[in-house]
């Protein structure tokens, strides 16, 4: 059986019989379902099991009077009954409701929204704005006036071949003529181009009449707030697809990376990982208003990037909430760009982000909600780079989920937390909710808490450092040859013309001499290096310093 989210909800059958009936509860769901993407309600089931009992009987005249009921108590609102029969024979009285096309509500004049598996109330502004979004077409399948053959031919060869090179698109889709491939991803519809299909494979004047077609700004500032650079995509050249390749190969930013010691090695760290990256890239396309006017902007600091996109976040969805709850404004955009790999499935795009985040030590990404417009703030300071060989290892002996990699992650970077604490980070409202991420952590005993009650500390158990060898010191004493190899030659190249005893110095005295020797001499049997002089005054260089 389906688990309750933001399409399913099932209740018990006292919900619609006798004394317990509570049909303005019943009514309340159904506006939400209508308000959001439309939904089903199977009644018959209680929350505690996900099938009804197996000799369950559903009365008939129930069917005619959830109808009525339903009709009576709402307004724009577009509900089926049926009896179904389930796997077990047991029968559930099935509510199907239609997503409405008007603003819905109950005849009491409130207004709700399903937003995860819980029915919202909604009222002022909200409710203009699902006005606004409860039209009978969405923007991005309107027709555009455009005719099809007169699509940017490039664009749409190379769009085409990605769709039937992805694994994500079906064998049966894969086998439609190019025509039909377009009208299948809403692109086109009959012999014009929709407004979706003008954003992905129309010309550039043709992206540019819509006014809406995004156009990014990326300003670099430095420590005095003082702009040093910029880049722009405003001539709508590129539809967003290109859109994203290009802002990531061209942002200087974005290829830097830091050297972070790792015992006796150094390991590279992104300063803005790509997976981060392109994912608010595609979340600030996909999901924006394309109704709405307004630039993309990329502020790059010293520090951080803040990146910021008109308009709102989606109706339903809060910075509170955007690890837990899944609404989309785009829809057709968002399984395009899904089919083509290029963002994840949904739910899981700010899952990926925190995840990337904190295995590189890095604070989690904030979200924050303007009067007209959307941040994504991205640090790309490490704060603890010991944390990144812990999640690396923990995640390789352990095989986590993101979730525990996540929490995981959250008690590394503030050694420790109550639960409380935890679901703040999460933004979640209830510690109970917050446990679940820890996942297997407590019983691998990965994860111990110390305390009581509500002071309960969860923090990571000093036995899983030591299996980690985070207790052990890593001496370079212990070097295998390969590694000592490499760090002769990284050291040559930093300083060419260097004595056995200078290098013996810079890499590590507590090296053997015998080992370095033994290294040295590898090297030049090799003809990675080579040497001039003899005994204690000979000199080494790399092979390839002239």
């Amino acid at each position: 059986m389906t688990a309750e989210g933001i399409t399913y909800d099932r209740k018990a059958l006292a919900a619609v019989q006798g004394k317990t009936a509570d049909w303005n509860e019943l009514a309340k769901d159904a506006v939400a379902f209508a308000s959001a993407r439309g939904g089903t309600i199977d009644i018959g089931i209680p929350d505690d099991v996900t099938e009804p009992p197996s000799h369950q009987r559903i009365d008939p005249t129930l069917v005619e009077r959830a109808r009525k009921r339903l009709g009576e108590l709402t307004v724009n609102v577009g509900v089926r009954s049926d009896i179904i029969t389930c796997a077990n024979g047991g029968e559930v009285l099935r509510l199907t409701v239609a997503r409405s096309t008007a603003v819905p509500c109950r005849n009491d004049g409130k207004h709700f929204l399903r937003v995860d598996d819980t029915s919202r109330p909604i009222m002022g502004e909200d409710v203009r704005r699902l006005a606004m979004e409860s039209t009978a077409t969405p923007w991005e399948l309107l027709g555009s006036g455009i005719a099809r053959d007169d699509a940017d031919a490039a664009p749409t060869a190379r769009l085409v071949a990605r769709l039937r090179a992805s694994d994500r698109v079906k064998a049966t889709v894969k086998e439609k003529s190019d025509r039909e491939l377009l009208e299948h991803y809403y692109l086109s519809a009959g012999r014009e181009l929709t407004h979706l299909g003008v954003l992905m494979i129309g010309q550039p004047l043709h992206r540019a009449r819509l006014g809406t077609a995004p156009v990014i700004q990326a300003i670099a500032y430095d420590e005095r707030g003082e702009k040093v650079a910029k880049w722009s995509w405003d001539d709508h050249a590129l539809s967003p697809i290109e859109l994203l390749e290009a802002v990531w190969t061209t942002v200087p930013a974005f290829r830097e990376s830091y050297e972070l010691p790792q015992g006796f090695l150094r390991v590279s760290v992104p300063a803005f990982d790509e997976r981060v990256i392109r994912e608010a890239l595609v979340n600030a396309l996909v999901h924006r208003p394309y109704n709405q006017r307004g630039d993309l902007f990329l502020n790059l600091y010293p520090d951080r990037l803040v990146l910021v996109n008109p308009g709102l976040l989606p109706l339903g969805v809060t910075p509170s909430n955007v690890l837990h709850t899944t609404v989309r404004r785009n829809e057709q955009m968002a399984r395009l760009f899904h089919d083509l790999h290029l963002m994840e499935r949904e739910g899981s795009g700010f899952d990926l982000m925190y995840a990337t985040q904190l295995a590189q030590g890095k604070a989690v990404p904030v979200l924050r909600e303007g009067p007209d417009r959307v941040e994504v703030e991205i640090t790309r300071r490490v704060m603890k780079p010991e944390v990144v060989a812990l999640l690396t290892k923990a995640d390789e002996a352990l095989q986590l989920t993101q979730r525990e990699r996540i929490a995981l992650g959250l008690l590394a970077l503030h050694d420790g937390l109550t639960l409380r604490d935890l679901a703040n980070h999460l933004e979640l409202e209830d510690t109970a909710a917050a446990a679940t991420w820890l996942g297997r952590l407590p019983d691998m005993g990965v994860v111990l808490t110390s305390g009581r009650t509500k002071g309960t500390r969860y923090f990571i158990a000093p036995t899983t450092l030591q299996q980690l060898d985070f207790t052990q010191p890593t001496t370079l004493a212990r070097i295998p040859p390969h590694r000592l190899d490499a760090l002769v030659l990284e050291d040559l190249g930093r300083y060419p013309g260097s004595r056995r005893g200078e290098i013996h110095e810079r890499i590590g005295s507590e090296i053997s001499v015998l080992h370095l020797k033994s290294s040295l001499s590898r090297l030049v049997a090799a003809k990675r290096i080579r040497f001039e002089g003899e005994r204690r005054g000979r000199r080494y260089w790399s092979a390839d310093a002239v």
